[in-house]
């Protein structure tokens, strides 16, 4: 179809926008590349069309009329198709509302002589003939005999080569309404599920739309007012300060209904519509309210740009939804700000954000003091301790700042210019501002500019930071450090006290900068590390470790893979051999230390599942496979044995079904009795040597025994 025809579609109403889709999210670098392809007449990607006599939700305030009849609607290609309305007509899209449109493209401007492109700027289109609005050149605005005329105002002639090329370049771009979009229909017949699953498919194997956005998609699907209900909601969190996506509220959906962060497609099944609209129900009138009160009046968090991960408030808001969304005693809300100010110094979830939520929904989930137990992994993986040394050359990004700042907040701290609270409800007007103590213009001219990366960062360091209101940061000179802290311990006399600021002079003229940083660093850890103690005792809470950990951390001495039971994955049949390697494999861990063998996963952690092992024994399930397992172990081992020192799980990872085998160390020495290739009898004796089976020669027997079981 014609770009033309398209855009005419939209306007005559044939051509539409689903309300599952998300909003326009491209960046002028998008647009701008966009047009590029097109003016040089590369490949841009084709379009996914519905045509459909029973469309779900549209975007935009039109109601589809069944006298209509079939319309068809954009699944794909809408970014790009947006992008292209926007740029040739100059106004949004009837689809679209202002508030809608993320960033807005328009306002691009091509050289006419050589087709570069850029958004305006004043230095080098401002009187310039050769910039023009590419919007006035798609409308007709711009013809190479008008910028002639301009061309000769300036003081140039063009001759008429040059004016030819003029013709030409803007012809090519004026041209790209006649460009083809190659379309691809989803036929009438299709439903709406089938609909978004191809959707669903085509946004996949392109990597347009994130997991969240996937399934939000899924449930628009089958809950044509999600979209609409969530947004609203979350436009009235925003009034309060509080900014959160739409991704953030399908994280929340997944851990509440599934108490997992990952497998995204489980929110996809209509099946789950009722559930998922009465949590929502909850969550809307509720608990989001509840949560971000919470937030606000003991964790001293006024709006969501002090917060550095507002992921850590999915387990809160789960932990609240399990609780049914009533208010929860004091001592839990203790426990939740201590571990959500660890989470945010740790940066609990800055990286592996699905897998990270997926083992601490469990958490949640299944122990008695969830906040005490999440405060052990983070502990597991980073120090809790803040030490004086973490402040060297860290900005005010680092997450010390936001940690430094609520404590600041919690003491009733006030600003060194007007004496006002920090802690109170500020708004927009009153944002809390960072400015610095010893000014940057002053230790610029002591050395600690940018040429000197060391010294500038110590300039830029966290503890040369005061927090202000921004009214107050707006009127703040560049004084000396000393008169500006001296001017602030007379008119307010407590305040340097309460933002840890060194009260001792001698520390506040220029040549003791570093020095005063030094006693800064040292006051806010002792100050910090006795602030997140002191909110409330936390227990060591015993967490036990999960399949996924298992998997991440490699094979081990005491941990091995094998991708099956009995099915050769390099020759793709039955091997019953492989049977073999299992039970030599449990008598090794039995002859060590113990371990634990999974069974579905490759040597490199690639997780295959069962399913040809299931398919070998004709198709049985985890009881029947368990069972064979059991009576090959019993053979080789005895019963007696099994019983007591082999237990045996099942657990799903990536929608694939694996097995655990957990294998203590025998009482006894196994032996293992089989026969050679002559059919003679012989026994084996296997242990773990680093992280595979060997078999003991029998020149270190005696001695292995000896030390192993006495």
């Amino acid at each position: 179809m014609k770009i033309s025809n398209i855009l005419d579609k939209i306007d005559e109403k044939q051509l539409f926008v689903p309300a599952f889709q998300r909003e326009y999210v491209w960046k002028r670098d998008d647009a701008k590349n966009l047009i590029d392809s097109l003016i040089k007449e590369y490949p841009t990607g084709t379009m996914l069309l519905w045509e459909t006599s029973s469309p779900p939700e549209l975007k935009g305030p039109h109601k589809y009329d069944e006298k209509q009849g079939a319309v068809r609607l954009l699944l794909d290609g809408q970014q790009r198709v947006t992008t292209l309305y926007m740029l040739i007509k100059g106004v949004i899209p009837p689809y679209y509302t202002k508030p809608e449109i993320m960033n807005d493209t328009r306002g691009l401007y091509v050289n006419v002589e050589t087709l570069e492109l850029s958004y305006y700027m004043k230095t080098r289109m401002e009187n310039n003939p050769s910039w023009q609005n590419i919007t006035d050149v798609f409308k007709g605005g711009v013809s190479a005999f008008d910028l002639q005329a301009q061309y000769a105002n300036s003081g140039r002639e063009l001759t008429m080569e040059e004016l030819k090329r003029l013709n030409d370049n803007i012809n090519a771009i004026t041209s790209i309404r006649e460009r083809e979009f190659p379309e691809q229909t989803i036929p009438v017949k299709a439903s709406i599920r089938e609909a978004i699953d191809i959707f669903y498919k085509v946004n996949a194997s392109g990597v347009a739309l994130t997991d969240a956005e996937l399934a939000l998609a899924q449930i628009s699907g089958y809950w044509p007012q999600a979209r609409e209900r969530i947004k609203a909601k979350l436009s009235e969190l925003e009034k309060q300060g509080f900014v959160f996506k739409l991704d953030f509220i399908v994280y929340i959906l997944l851990g509440c209904l599934f108490h997992m962060g990952s497998e995204m497609r489980k929110l996809h099944d209509s099946e789950i519509s009722e559930d998922l609209q009465a949590a929502w129900g909850l969550l809307e009138s509720q608990i989001l309210d509840y949560v971000v009160n919470l937030m606000r009046q003991h964790a001293f968090i006024d709006h969501t740009k002090e917060i550095n991960s507002i992921y850590a408030l999915v387990p809160i808001i789960v932990y609240c939804f399990d609780k049914g969304g009533g208010h929860l005693a004091d001592e839990e809300i203790k426990k939740i700000v201590k571990w959500f100010f660890y989470s945010q110094l740790r940066a609990r979830y800055v990286s592996q954000l699905p897998q990270k939520l997926d083992r601490d929904l469990k958490i949640v989930q299944d122990s008695d003091q969830p906040f005490d137990a999440l405060l052990a992994v983070i502990e597991e993986d980073s120090r809790l301790e803040i030490i004086p040394s973490e402040f060297v050359g860290r900005a005010i990004q680092h997450p010390l700042f936001s940690l430094m700042r609520w404590y600041f907040k919690s003491r009733d701290a006030v600003c060194f210019t007007t004496g006002m609270s920090l802690r109170q409800n500020m708004g927009k007007k009153y944002q809390l501002e960072r400015d610095h103590i010893f000014p940057y213009s002053k230790l610029k001219k002591a050395g600690y500019g940018m040429d000197n990366r060391i010294k500038y960062s110590l300039a830029q360091e966290l503890t040369n930071r005061a927090v202000l209101t921004q009214v107050a940061n707006r009127s703040k000179s560049s004084a000396d450090a000393s008169d500006y802290l001296a001017s602030v311990k007379e008119r307010f006399p407590h305040a340097l006290e309460l933002q840890c600021v060194p009260e001792d002079p001698e520390l506040w003229h220029l040549e003791k900068f570093e020095q005063f940083l030094e006693v800064r660093r040292q006051t806010l850890a002792q100050e910090l590390n006795a602030f997140l103690e002191g909110i409330t005792e936390t227990s060591e809470a015993a967490v036990p470790v999960s399949i996924e950990d298992l998997i991440q951390e490699g094979e081990s001495d005491g941990l091995e893979y094998k991708a099956s039971m009995r099915w050769d994955f390099n020759e793709e049949v039955v091997n019953k051999k492989l049977e073999d390697v299992i039970v030599k494999t449990v008598a090794a861990f039995a002859n060590s230390q113990g371990g634990t063998l999974i069974i579905g996963v490759m040597d490199d952690g690639e997780v295959v599942g069962l399913g040809h092992d299931y398919l070998s024994l004709g198709g049985v399930d985890a009881d029947k496979y368990e069972l064979h397992m059991r009576n090959i172990l019993n053979n080789n081992f005895g019963t007696a044995f099994v019983t007591s020192k082999v237990a045996v799980s099942f657990h799903e990872v990536e929608e694939k079904e694996i097995c655990k085998v957990d294998i203590q160390k025998a009482v006894d020495p196994i032996v293992i009795r089989t026969k050679d290739k002559n059919g003679q009898p012989l026994e084996k004796f296997y242990v773990r040597s680093g992280n595979s089976s060997q078999e003991l020669p029998m020149s270190e027997m005696n001695a292995y025994l000896k030390e192993r079981f006495g």
